[in-house]
């Protein structure tokens, strides 16, 4: 009986140590795939990293460094003021009448567009005839953007010869006619009228989605308990659509504070700021007026509104609906 030895055919430093074992070989290619799968990640999101910093970031910061100097908009800043700008904020009486009509719109959007919305989903969760056409009714004013949605209005809200004032004149209402737009009294219930006709339906399919995710099983179980229409929406739905509810409700306070479009096809900010935003004071002072250091901290500002809410709002009011959102990837297979 002959024996056949197999010579270490390894050479170099390797060369008299044992095989690898195949734990360090499982490691070693757990490692090959975690470089791999960073490598990937990130050659996806370097365009939109670029494009964010070239687009985005850069810009905000750039708004930042402008905001602290008096400038007119040609060549670069180079007369500091320091603080000045913002300190004018605060003296500016249009500006602190754009946060008071900003805390307006707000109120009236959660007071009324919203519930609103919610009431019309409601409805057409229900079973009946042509609900998809009515849906897609509802929902089609979100569609136009908000520069033909304002010269529809313009047009509709004309003094004398306006849609609304000869419709109102035909059923005998014509007293409630106006200059709608170009009355101080009236130009903001007017603004916020096109707003809900505009917004409302986008709020309307968040919360169909919502209410379509809700179990069918409960509501039943809840009537054969004696629940009524209302104790059922109450106690069953409302709960469970609570998380919808909340982003509808952030979406609602950024969409108010940023609103810029609407209002300047419409109004420009008239009669008299009566219907300006901070969006709309910015652009004023940046394109029209050319001081574009004071229009830089009037957007620092917004920023900072928007921020502060954004960040309250998701410790204090989305920490439940995060929770547990957060995914990791893993490089092991698993």
């Amino acid at each position: 009986m002959t024996s056949t030895f197999l010579p270490d055919k390894r050479t170099g430093p390797d060369a008299g140590l044992p095989p690898p074992s195949p734990a360090a070989d499982r490691a070693r290619s757990r490692a090959r795939r975690r470089a791999l799968n960073w490598l990937t990640a990130t050659g996806f999101q370097l365009p939109a990293l670029v494009l964010f910093m070239g687009l985005v970031l850069l810009p905000m910061l750039f708004a930042l460094y402008a905001a602290f100097f008096r400038w007119g908009g040609f060549g670069m800043p180079s007369e500091y003021i320091g603080g000045e700008n913002f300190t004018r904020l605060f003296q500016d009486e249009v500006f602190l009448g754009d946060l008071w009509r900003c805390l307006v719109l707000v109120v009236l959007s959660l007071v009324l567009q919203l519930p609103f919305a919610l009431a019309m989903a409601v409805l057409l969760n229900q079973r009946m005839r042509g609900r998809a056409v009515y849906r897609m009714l509802f929902f089609a004013p979100y569609v136009l953007s908000e520069a033909i949605t304002g010269i529809l209005f313009g047009m509709i809200f004309a003094p004398d010869d306006g849609f609304a004032d000869q419709l109102l004149g035909r059923i005998g209402l014509e007293g409630l006619g106006g200059e709608w737009f170009a009355d101080p009294s009236t130009v903001m219930a007017t603004l916020f009228l096109v707003m809900t006709w505009k917004y409302f339906g986008f709020h309307m399919m968040l919360y169909l989605a919502g209410l379509q995710a809700v179990p069918r099983e409960l509501t039943e179980a809840a009537l054969i308990d004696g629940a009524g229409p209302w104790q059922r929406f109450r106690n069953v739905t409302l709960p469970l659509l609570a998380p919808t509810l909340r982003i509808s409700v952030f979406l609602s306070v950024i969409g108010s504070i940023q609103l810029f479009d609407l209002v300047w096809v419409t109004t420009a900010g008239g009669p008299d700021h009566h219907s300006e935003t901070m969006a709309v004071t910015m652009f004023q002072y940046g394109f029209k007026r050319y001081q574009v250091g004071y229009a830089s901290a009037i957007s620092v500002a917004m920023f900072g509104i928007s921020l502060v809410f954004a960040l309250a709002y998701q410790r204090f009011v989305l920490r439940r609906d995060l929770e547990g959102a957060t995914t990791t990837m893993r490089g092991d297979g698993k």
